[in-house]
């Protein structure tokens, strides 16, 4: 036999529980691991390397090494 439920409805279930904050914090990073992977498998960005690329994007865009923006999204529509 299936059931379904709503995801209000599952949220209602949770909220009905009374968890505490450790449970409530299990309860995350579970859902977070089921959708991208372990906390420890997730790749960040440091500040430093968004800087450095915002930086690499200024200087090529001073050098005339960019193409035009709707060359740019075009191609983002084709790859899509």
């Amino acid at each position: 036999m299936k059931a379904t439920i709503s995801l209000e409805g599952i949220w209602q279930f949770l909220e009905s529980l009374n968890l505490s904050n450790r449970s409530k914090e299990w309860l995350a990073d579970k859902l977070i691991e089921s959708t991208y992977g372990k906390k420890e498998d997730i790749e960040y960005i440091s500040k430093e390397e968004i800087l450095a690329g915002i930086d690499a994007g200024l200087k090529d865009m001073k050098a005339g090494r960019t193409r035009p923006a709707e060359e740019l999204l075009e191609e983002l529509r084709n790859g899509l």
